[in-house]
């Protein structure tokens, strides 16, 4: 693509990261793929290698104030905060040390990171800032508190900023995927086995979720699973959309037909009693 933009992407080793920062660049856009796990960052090297493609590979851990900094001489036209972690269980029972690394990545340093990024944006006079956020910002669901929590804080960060940064020449937007099959909700499931003790849980024989999928305790489970999990293609081809300005949405929901049914969902919230 001629005059492609330069592209930073968060949380680039796997998922919709490490698809879509291939995808740009195979599109012509200089795409730097940040990664805090090394041997993702090999991987996506061997695999741009492997297409002829040419791909920045960065060491990025969005906590650290010393990588942010770095990362603030790449001067990007767009940045994709797109790393996360996901926490699940009871919140009356989750160690609190999780729920605050949900909240170090998912919010704090991305918030740290576009805050340098608007700066130089503002002055140039151009740019657009890409938050990744989810149907768990729009809706709450039980034992998903602590990455509901982080990805509702990631909306009302995305909106004020869009509605300050707009007159300023910048924009922002979210995109908020449903289930999809990424890998993500699994490692969730994964986590939760390290610290969850149903001997000792309060909560054990009622944890389940209205995700369409089922939190299975049982020692042979333990992970988030679902036919409604879904293809992730059309995430990676809205991150396209998105970078090179073909929707001019602040919300960039998928799938659509999870739209009426979030929609309800928050409308229930009016009468939900104690």
């Amino acid at each position: 693509m001629a005059g492609g933009k330069r592209i930073l992407i968060t949380g680039a080793g796997s998922g919709f990261g490490r698809d879509a920062a291939l995808r740009l660049a195979e599109r012509g856009h200089h795409v730097i793929a940040a990664a805090e796990n090394r041997p993702q960052m090999t991987g996506l090297i061997e695999e741009a290698d492997r297409r002829g493609i040419g791909l920045q590979v960065e060491n990025l851990d969005v906590t650290d104030a010393l990588h942010r900094s770095q990362a603030h001489a790449w001067d990007v036209d767009v940045l994709f905060n797109n790393a996360a972690v996901g926490e699940m269980g009871p919140l009356a029972e989750i160690p609190l040390e999780l729920v605050r690394r949900v909240f170090e990545v998912n919010v704090f340093g991305h918030l740290a990171l576009a805050q340098a990024f608007a700066r130089q944006m503002v002055e140039r006079g151009n740019g657009r800032i890409v938050w990744l956020s989810s149907i768990a910002g729009l809706t709450t669901n039980p034992y998903l508190g602590p990455y509901c929590a982080s990805k509702y804080a990631i909306e009302s960060i995305a909106q004020a900023m869009h509605d300050e940064l707009k007159p300023l020449g910048v924009q922002v937007c979210t995109i908020n995927p449903g289930p999809y099959r990424t890998g993500f909700n699994d490692r969730m499931g994964d986590a939760l086995r390290v610290w969850f003790d149903r001997e000792k849980s309060i909560s054990a024989e009622h944890f389940t979720t209205d995700l369409g999928v089922e939190v299975r305790l049982a020692d042979d489970y333990g992970e988030m699973t679902g036919e409604s999990q879904k293809d992730p293609e059309e995430i990676v081809e809205l991150f396209v959309k998105v970078a090179e300005g073909e929707s001019g949405l602040f919300r960039n929901f998928l799938p659509a037909d999870r739209i009426e049914e979030v929609k309800r969902q928050q409308a229930a919230i009016w009468d939900l009693r104690q």
